[in-house]
Protein backbone atom coordinates (compact mmCIF):
# COMPACT_ATOMS: atom_id res chain seq x y z
CA UNK A 1 0.00 0.00 0.00
CA UNK A 2 1.45 3.67 -1.13
CA UNK A 3 1.63 6.05 1.63
CA UNK A 4 1.30 9.80 1.07
CA UNK A 5 2.16 12.57 3.66
CA UNK A 6 0.27 15.03 2.69
CA UNK A 7 1.29 18.93 2.71
CA UNK A 8 -1.35 21.53 2.05
CA UNK A 9 0.09 25.10 1.34
CA UNK A 10 -1.28 28.45 2.08
CA UNK A 11 -0.29 31.88 2.08
CA UNK A 12 3.22 29.95 1.52
CA UNK A 13 2.44 28.10 4.64
CA UNK A 14 2.20 24.42 5.68
CA UNK A 15 -1.73 24.66 7.47
CA UNK A 16 -5.08 22.15 7.29
CA UNK A 17 -8.11 22.54 7.07
CA UNK A 18 -11.69 21.01 8.47
CA UNK A 19 -13.72 19.74 6.07
CA UNK A 20 -11.99 21.87 3.10
CA UNK A 21 -13.22 25.15 5.31
CA UNK A 22 -11.14 27.87 4.54
CA UNK A 23 -12.22 29.53 7.77
CA UNK A 24 -10.96 26.76 10.19
CA UNK A 25 -7.20 26.62 9.11
CA UNK A 26 -4.08 25.73 11.13
CA UNK A 27 -1.05 26.27 10.39
CA UNK A 28 1.49 23.83 10.73
CA UNK A 29 4.76 25.53 9.60
CA UNK A 30 6.30 28.44 7.63
CA UNK A 31 8.03 26.70 5.54
CA UNK A 32 6.76 23.42 3.45
CA UNK A 33 9.75 22.82 2.07
CA UNK A 34 11.50 21.76 5.63
CA UNK A 35 8.44 19.76 6.39
CA UNK A 36 8.71 17.71 3.04
CA UNK A 37 12.36 17.35 3.70
CA UNK A 38 10.74 16.02 7.49
CA UNK A 39 8.72 13.40 6.40
CA UNK A 40 11.33 12.52 4.13
CA UNK A 41 13.80 12.00 6.78
CA UNK A 42 10.95 9.78 8.55
CA UNK A 43 10.93 7.58 5.71
CA UNK A 44 8.36 8.96 2.84
CA UNK A 45 8.69 7.98 -0.69
CA UNK A 46 5.69 10.36 -1.70
CA UNK A 47 4.20 13.10 -0.97
CA UNK A 48 0.45 14.61 -1.62
CA UNK A 49 0.52 18.69 -1.85
CA UNK A 50 -2.29 20.79 -2.27
CA UNK A 51 -2.32 24.30 -3.14
CA UNK A 52 -5.08 25.29 -1.37
CA UNK A 53 -4.93 28.87 -2.77
CA UNK A 54 -4.73 27.54 -6.39
CA UNK A 55 -8.03 25.65 -5.49
CA UNK A 56 -9.92 28.22 -4.31
CA UNK A 57 -8.87 31.18 -7.15
CA UNK A 58 -8.45 28.28 -10.18
CA UNK A 59 -4.46 28.69 -11.04
CA UNK A 60 -1.58 27.93 -9.41
CA UNK A 61 -0.84 30.49 -6.70
CA UNK A 62 1.93 29.37 -4.42
CA UNK A 63 4.38 28.52 -7.32
CA UNK A 64 7.41 29.55 -5.73
CA UNK A 65 6.90 27.38 -2.16
CA UNK A 66 6.03 24.40 -4.63
CA UNK A 67 9.13 24.91 -6.85
CA UNK A 68 11.25 24.97 -3.34
CA UNK A 69 9.29 21.94 -1.73
CA UNK A 70 10.25 20.12 -4.92
CA UNK A 71 13.27 20.62 -5.22
CA UNK A 72 14.44 20.09 -1.52
CA UNK A 73 12.98 16.54 -1.78
CA UNK A 74 12.60 15.26 -5.39
CA UNK A 75 16.65 14.86 -6.64
CA UNK A 76 16.26 12.06 -3.14
CA UNK A 77 14.22 10.04 -5.71
CA UNK A 78 10.52 11.70 -3.54
CA UNK A 79 7.70 11.19 -5.80
CA UNK A 80 5.79 14.63 -5.61
CA UNK A 81 2.23 14.63 -6.72
CA UNK A 82 0.13 18.51 -6.85
CA UNK A 83 -3.64 19.37 -6.79
CA UNK A 84 -5.33 22.59 -6.31
CA UNK A 85 -6.03 25.58 -9.50
CA UNK A 86 -4.63 22.20 -12.19
CA UNK A 87 -7.17 23.62 -14.55
CA UNK A 88 -5.13 24.13 -17.95
CA UNK A 89 -2.91 22.86 -20.53
CA UNK A 90 -0.32 25.97 -19.95
CA UNK A 91 -0.34 25.24 -16.14
CA UNK A 92 0.68 21.38 -16.38
CA UNK A 93 3.51 22.12 -18.27
CA UNK A 94 4.63 24.64 -15.92
CA UNK A 95 4.22 22.36 -13.27
CA UNK A 96 5.73 19.60 -14.68
CA UNK A 97 8.98 21.44 -15.61
CA UNK A 98 9.47 21.34 -11.56
CA UNK A 99 9.75 17.85 -11.47
CA UNK A 100 6.41 16.85 -10.11
CA UNK A 101 5.44 13.32 -10.54
CA UNK A 102 1.74 14.06 -11.70
CA UNK A 103 -0.88 16.27 -10.98
CA UNK A 104 -4.28 16.36 -9.60
CA UNK A 105 -6.86 17.80 -11.87
CA UNK A 106 -10.66 17.64 -10.15
CA UNK A 107 -12.68 20.85 -11.03
CA UNK A 108 -11.97 20.96 -14.75
CA UNK A 109 -12.72 17.23 -15.10
CA UNK A 110 -16.25 17.56 -14.08
CA UNK A 111 -16.53 21.18 -15.65
CA UNK A 112 -15.13 20.05 -19.13
CA UNK A 113 -14.32 15.97 -19.42
CA UNK A 114 -13.51 16.53 -23.54
CA UNK A 115 -10.24 18.66 -22.30
CA UNK A 116 -9.40 16.25 -19.31
CA UNK A 117 -9.61 13.39 -21.88
CA UNK A 118 -7.18 15.16 -24.08
CA UNK A 119 -4.91 16.18 -21.04
CA UNK A 120 -4.62 12.59 -20.21
CA UNK A 121 -3.79 11.24 -23.91
CA UNK A 122 -0.84 13.95 -24.00
CA UNK A 123 0.35 13.06 -20.48
CA UNK A 124 0.17 9.74 -19.84
CA UNK A 125 0.25 8.76 -16.50
CA UNK A 126 1.52 11.94 -15.34
CA UNK A 127 -2.61 12.88 -14.46
CA UNK A 128 -4.20 11.88 -10.97
CA UNK A 129 -8.28 12.40 -11.29
CA UNK A 130 -9.41 14.41 -7.72
CA UNK A 131 -12.93 13.49 -7.10
CA UNK A 132 -13.97 14.94 -3.87
CA UNK A 133 -17.49 14.38 -2.73
CA UNK A 134 -20.17 15.28 0.09
CA UNK A 135 -22.75 12.61 0.68
CA UNK A 136 -21.35 10.41 -2.34
CA UNK A 137 -21.81 13.77 -4.95
CA UNK A 138 -18.85 15.39 -6.54
CA UNK A 139 -17.99 18.90 -5.01
CA UNK A 140 -15.43 21.20 -7.27
CA UNK A 141 -14.13 24.95 -6.84
CA UNK A 142 -11.51 23.84 -3.39
CA UNK A 143 -14.87 22.09 -2.17
CA UNK A 144 -16.95 25.25 -2.07
CA UNK A 145 -19.57 24.11 -4.94
CA UNK A 146 -21.50 20.54 -4.70
CA UNK A 147 -22.31 19.25 -8.18
CA UNK A 148 -25.35 16.91 -9.04
CA UNK A 149 -22.98 14.14 -10.44
CA UNK A 150 -22.28 10.80 -8.45
CA UNK A 151 -18.76 10.35 -7.51
CA UNK A 152 -18.75 6.84 -8.53
CA UNK A 153 -20.47 8.12 -12.27
CA UNK A 154 -17.64 10.52 -12.90
CA UNK A 155 -15.02 7.71 -11.87
CA UNK A 156 -16.57 5.36 -14.82
CA UNK A 157 -16.72 8.14 -17.31
CA UNK A 158 -12.74 8.10 -17.09
CA UNK A 159 -12.20 4.24 -16.88
CA UNK A 160 -9.78 3.18 -19.76
CA UNK A 161 -8.03 6.80 -20.30
CA UNK A 162 -3.93 6.31 -19.07
CA UNK A 163 -5.15 8.22 -15.72
CA UNK A 164 -2.25 7.61 -13.05
CA UNK A 165 -4.66 7.35 -9.94
CA UNK A 166 -7.71 8.46 -8.47
CA UNK A 167 -7.52 10.40 -5.25
CA UNK A 168 -10.54 10.19 -3.24
CA UNK A 169 -11.86 12.58 -1.02
CA UNK A 170 -14.89 12.35 1.21
CA UNK A 171 -14.90 15.57 2.32
CA UNK A 172 -17.32 15.08 5.40
CA UNK A 173 -14.73 12.76 7.11
CA UNK A 174 -10.85 14.98 6.19
CA UNK A 175 -9.67 16.93 8.83
CA UNK A 176 -12.08 15.71 11.32
CA UNK A 177 -9.96 13.01 12.56
CA UNK A 178 -12.91 10.78 12.89
CA UNK A 179 -11.35 7.73 10.26
CA UNK A 180 -11.79 7.05 7.05
CA UNK A 181 -15.17 6.30 4.78
CA UNK A 182 -14.06 2.70 3.97
CA UNK A 183 -17.46 1.66 2.63
CA UNK A 184 -17.45 4.57 -0.03
CA UNK A 185 -13.47 3.85 -0.54
CA UNK A 186 -14.29 0.54 -1.77
CA UNK A 187 -17.52 1.47 -3.90
CA UNK A 188 -15.20 3.25 -5.95
CA UNK A 189 -12.67 0.72 -6.69
CA UNK A 190 -15.57 -1.56 -7.82
CA UNK A 191 -16.30 1.42 -10.23
CA UNK A 192 -13.02 1.94 -11.72
CA UNK A 193 -10.09 0.24 -13.03
CA UNK A 194 -8.12 3.23 -12.34
CA UNK A 195 -6.50 2.85 -8.92
CA UNK A 196 -7.45 4.09 -5.73
CA UNK A 197 -6.03 6.33 -3.15
CA UNK A 198 -8.21 7.09 -0.06
CA UNK A 199 -8.07 10.91 1.32
CA UNK A 200 -9.93 12.10 4.54
CA UNK A 201 -9.77 11.46 8.11
CA UNK A 202 -7.13 8.45 8.28
CA UNK A 203 -6.67 9.29 11.94
CA UNK A 204 -5.44 6.00 13.86
CA UNK A 205 -2.93 3.56 12.35
CA UNK A 206 -6.00 0.35 12.74
CA UNK A 207 -7.41 3.43 9.93
CA UNK A 208 -4.35 2.03 7.43
CA UNK A 209 -4.73 -1.37 8.46
CA UNK A 210 -8.17 -1.46 7.66
CA UNK A 211 -7.82 0.56 3.93
CA UNK A 212 -5.24 -2.09 3.24
CA UNK A 213 -7.32 -4.77 4.56
CA UNK A 214 -9.86 -3.55 1.93
CA UNK A 215 -7.54 -3.59 -1.24
CA UNK A 216 -7.34 0.27 -1.12
CA UNK A 217 -4.25 0.74 -3.17
CA UNK A 218 -2.66 3.66 -1.45
CA UNK A 219 -3.81 6.42 1.43
CA UNK A 220 -3.31 10.20 2.00
CA UNK A 221 -2.52 11.01 5.42
CA UNK A 222 -2.79 14.57 6.58
CA UNK A 223 -3.76 16.02 10.16
CA UNK A 224 -3.05 12.69 11.81
CA UNK A 225 0.30 13.09 10.96
CA UNK A 226 0.66 16.56 12.29
CA UNK A 227 -1.48 15.63 15.56
CA UNK A 228 0.71 12.69 15.98
CA UNK A 229 -2.10 10.46 16.34
CA UNK A 230 -0.16 8.90 13.76
CA UNK A 231 3.33 7.89 13.42
CA UNK A 232 4.73 8.13 10.13
CA UNK A 233 6.89 5.00 10.42
CA UNK A 234 4.37 3.26 11.78
CA UNK A 235 2.29 3.89 8.34
CA UNK A 236 5.41 2.98 6.12
CA UNK A 237 5.09 -0.67 7.46
CA UNK A 238 2.20 -0.96 5.26
CA UNK A 239 4.33 -0.21 1.79
CA UNK A 240 6.82 -3.16 2.93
Amino acid sequence: MEIWPAIDIRGGQCVRLRQGDYGQETVYGSSPAAMAERWFQKGAKRLHLVDLDGAKEGSSVNFEAIRELVEKVAPHGVKCELGGGVRSQETIETLLSLGLTRLVVGTLALKDPDWFAQMCEKYPHRLVLGIDARGGMVTTDGWLETSQTPATELAKRYDGLPIAALVYTDVATDGMMRGPNIPECVSMTRATSIPVVASGGVTRIDDVRRLAEAGIPACIIGRALYENTIALEDALQFEE
